[in-house]
């Protein structure tokens, strides 16, 4: 919902300070660890408006709407840094894509600025993108012990630390191969979007 938009911004305006701005934001996010985020985060809300995240971890059927708040502050600081990667990639695929000659063929025959954009030059664009946010799907999912012991969730990456510390083999196995099974499921679907982005792509 971030990259995608900034990303084509940025291409779209290069060497502009929208583009300027738009680097500096996706270059904060990737610099930036995401459990340092959250403790900013926490800092800023508290400086500004007296106000602290809630910190007891209430599960989901108990009250959803409780679960809910819990997972905005965590989300917006590991969100900030996978948007970055995803907005640094699309910004550079769309340069690559917008100098092919078919976007100028496209340009020279008259089709308006968006059609060009969003029918013919995003949509080859996006995968490479795709790829990347497929690849980095793997560190969401057991990767973010220390941002889930900033907020105190209970994450998968704080009960494979735990199950660990506790020499618990079959919980730590339980837990490996569901994560490689969720990357293995994401990946999957990824390479079924390509035939989307791409018709010359085929598996038949």
């Amino acid at each position: 919902l971030l990259a995608l938009p900034l990303g084509t911004l940025a291409a779209l305006h290069q060497d502009t300070w929208v583009d300027y701005a738009i680097r500096v934001l996706s270059i904060g996010g990737l610099a930036t660890p995401s459990f340092w985020m959250g403790i900013l985060l926490i800092l800023a809300l508290l400086s500004l408006f007296r106000w602290s995240p809630p910190v007891t971890f209430t599960p989901f059927f108990q009250d959803p709407l409780a679960n809910l708040s819990l997972m905005i502050w965590p989300a917006l600081a590991v969100g900030y840094r996978y948007s970055a990667v995803a907005t640094r990639m699309t910004r550079s695929s769309l340069l690559e894509v917008l100098r092919e000659d078919y976007v100028r063929t496209a340009r020279a025959k008259g089709l308006a600025e968006r059609a060009v954009v969003l029918g013919h030059a995003l949509r080859n664009a996006l995968m490479p993108v795709v790829t990347v946010i497929g690849l980095e799907f793997a560190f969401l999912i057991g990767g973010l012990v220390v941002t889930e012991q900033v907020f105190n969730l209970n994450g998968l990456g704080k009960l494979m630390v735990e199950a660990i510390a506790r020499r618990d083999y079959t919980m730590t196995q339980a837990l490996v191969l569901l994560s490689a099974t969720v990357y293995v499921v994401v990946n999957f679907f990824v390479d079924l979007l390509y035939v989307v982005l791409d018709p010359r792509v085929s598996y038949h």
